[in-house]
């Protein structure tokens, strides 16, 4: 599937600024990013229910959408399995019913039908749930029949909107591994909008990163956690401490960022800083507890702690700045030495 040039405007607002993409075949990717930045709204004009403005959309060979030649396919026609946020369940139809749907508006016979909702039930979970009611599920359940629905005429895409949304915490971890599960079982590619950053990585095999109606950066799970691109990317990704300050100095790669008086030798990224303003990023997670003094080492005292289960998490103050960073046993107040890895700190 191939997405180019993609301009979407919606009243006075530019929704989507020439989005080009390129899906390929049994991939899973997520489209990720916050409220507003136009996923869902991308994923929607691929599905057919938006009409962009300007650009052309290929799926498995056909032009589906080609706004200067006036080629707009209905949904419909486009092959593609959808799956909301909302499930859109017929309340009064069984879950039998529910998912069977698309293979009897395309007039499948009713042997084919049978076999194919029976193998989908299997592959999501729910034997023994056809002749059940949507209001006789949980949400979790409900989810999978949503899914299933969308599978069961085996399309080549999937395209699915939020769809852990309306899970709560302990379903979305469960959902996150058979959702990916099926899709690369039954050998489908597949398209989902999330703002979930955790989800995304759990699912996706690429991660296409959107911020103001533009790809901001695209690539493995990996890649945006470990290699981001610019301090969007990086800030968006896991969870941070961030430091404002100037860079004073550059040598090769890195830079050396001056806060408060204080300075750290980072790597630089993304065009450092402008007039010497610059923003250092590091997650969480690599921020360190030192025994002394040294080069990258900085002395903090401890705010406030959170037991967190299996670990505790510590507020630091240093020079103005509130950090965060983890250990597995409790500290008791005072004055810390903080340590910050060079190579894991970053500075744009």
């Amino acid at each position: 599937m191939l997405v180019e040039d993609i301009h979407v405007r919606l009243g006075a607002h530019d929704i989507l600024k020439g989005i080009r993409a390129e899906f390929r075949d049994g991939d899973v990717v997520a489209l990720l990013g916050r409220s507003g930045c136009g996923k869902s709204t991308l994923l929607r004009s691929i599905a057919g229910l938006e009409t962009p403005g300007q650009g052309r959309i290929h799926i498995g060979g056909r032009t589906v959408f080609d706004a200067a030649a006036k080629v707009n396919l209905p949904p419909e026609q486009r092959d593609l399995g959808l799956v909301f946020q909302s499930y859109a369940l017929w309340p009064h139809k069984t879950v039998f019913d529910n998912i069977a749907y698309g293979l009897r508006l395309r007039k499948q016979p009713k042997e084919a039908v049978d076999r194919a909702v029976h193998e989908v039930m299997a592959g999501v979970g729910l034997e023994g749930y056809g002749e059940r009611l949507p209001s006789e599920l949980s949400g979790g359940q409900q989810q999978r029949v949503a899914l299933a629905r969308a599978l069961a005429y085996r399309p080549p895409i999937v395209l699915l909107d939020e769809p852990l949304s309306n899970l709560d915490a302990k379903l979305r971890e469960e959902a996150r591994i058979w959702i990916r599960g099926l899709i690369k079982r039954l050998g489908l590619t597949a398209l989902f909008v999330t703002h979930d950053q955790v989800e995304a990585m759990a699912i996706a095999d690429r991660i296409m990163l959107m911020d103001g109606g533009r790809m901001v950066q695209d690539g493995t799970p990996e890649q945006l956690y470990t290699e981001p691109q610019s301090l969007f990317a990086a800030d968006f990704m896991g969870v941070n401490n961030t430091l404002l300050g100037r860079v004073v100095e550059r040598r090769g790669g890195e830079a050396r960022l001056e806060v408060g008086g204080l300075s750290l030798w980072g790597q630089q990224r993304g065009g450092t800083g402008t007039e010497g303003t610059a923003t250092g990023v590091i997650r969480v997670e690599e921020l360190e507890l030192a025994s002394g003094p040294g080069e990258n080492r900085l002395p903090a005292q401890l705010d406030s702690s959170l037991y967190v289960g299996g670990r505790w998490e510590h507020q630091f103050q240093l020079a103005g700045h509130a950090l965060r960073a983890t250990t597995r046993g409790a500290l008791a107040p005072g004055a810390y030495t903080l340590a910050f890895p060079r190579e894991r700190l970053w500075i744009f």
